[in-house]
């Protein structure tokens, strides 16, 4: 359970460090990218000695690595886009929400039994996620044109969590969770470059030393958030389907009181109730 916890604190520190990148102006994409390779090198530095000459005569992490990587950098870019078009609490909300096709679909892949107790803890869990995520008072209009987009963040952020846990489950071999993770984030940032070259040649993005750091500084948590997720799989005493459910309602929750201590954000009586009904979700999932 410590690699779950230490998952949840990680990922929901992501959030404080985007919050930063807005106040210092940072370049968010480009410090994404430069993430990717402090991600890969992080995993390298102190997992390295993990590789096993082996898992080349057993590739079969390969096609989980690239499609990791393609979809760590992809549904970025969309969730970037579709900030813009759609509104930055609908987009939100689509990727947040992806949790509960994530969870049914562990649940059918992997025949769990579902019980009363995890049935009201995953309802509680999906309406306390509702109301952290949703404004009580929305600013931004959503334009069915641009609709598809939502589709596609909700289905890909499910899918990305599910290639995680089944490449964990049925894929690595000889390879060590670590070294899937670095190696699909260094694929991810390989991805990117494609995209940060052609932003450098037409000169919409500006090179700046202070964007590398800022990504490494990303990296470095981004890395060990993934690497510790799929630990879990392996050895929190808990079903993966009740794991992907705790992790999300806590790092929603989290992040929520990290922008509330931290950086004084005003926390609405909604999203009291809302992180009221996650901490009882994750009571109820936890004992399921």
């Amino acid at each position: 359970m410590i690699a779950l916890l230490i998952s949840i604190i990680t990922s929901s520190f992501i959030f404080v460090i985007f919050k930063l990148f807005e106040k210092y102006q940072i370049d968010t994409f480009q410090a994404i990218v430069y993430n990717y390779f402090a991600a890969l090198i992080c995993g390298l530095t102190f997992f390295g000695h993990e590789w096993n000459p082996i898992s080349l005569e057993e590739p079969s992490w390969i096609p989980g690595v690239i499609l990791c990587a393609l979809l760590f950098i992809s549904l970025f870019v969309l969730m970037g886009i579709s900030s813009q078009k759609n509104g930055i609490a609908a987009t939100s909300v689509a990727v947040k929400m992806s949790m509960a096709l994530s969870v049914g679909a562990m649940l059918c892949l992997y025949k769990e039994p579902l019980s009363a107790l995890k049935i009201a803890g995953i309802i509680l869990a999906i309406t306390g996620v509702i109301l952290v995520s949703i404004e009580q008072q929305p600013k931004e209009s959503t334009s069915k044109k641009y609709v598809w987009m939502l589709a596609v963040l909700f289905t890909g952020s499910a899918l990305l969590d599910v290639a995680l846990n089944y490449s964990q489950h049925f894929l690595l071999g000889a390879l060590s969770p670590s070294l899937f993770s670095a190696f699909g984030f260094g694929l991810a940032g390989l991805f990117g470059s494609v995209i940060l070259g052609v932003r450098f040649r037409n000169k919409t993005t500006i090179f700046s030393l202070r964007h590398v750091i800022a990504g490494i500084i990303l990296g470095i948590p981004n890395f060990f958030s993934i690497y510790l997720l799929l630990l879990a799989y392996e050895t929190a005493p808990i079903s993966d389907s009740s794991i992907v459910t705790i992790i999300n309602i806590s790092v929603v929750c989290l992040s929520t009181l990290f922008g509330y201590f931290l950086f004084k954000e005003k926390l609405s009586p909604q999203k009291w109730l809302g992180i009221s009904a996650a901490i009882l979700a994750i009571i109820l999932i936890s004992q399921a």
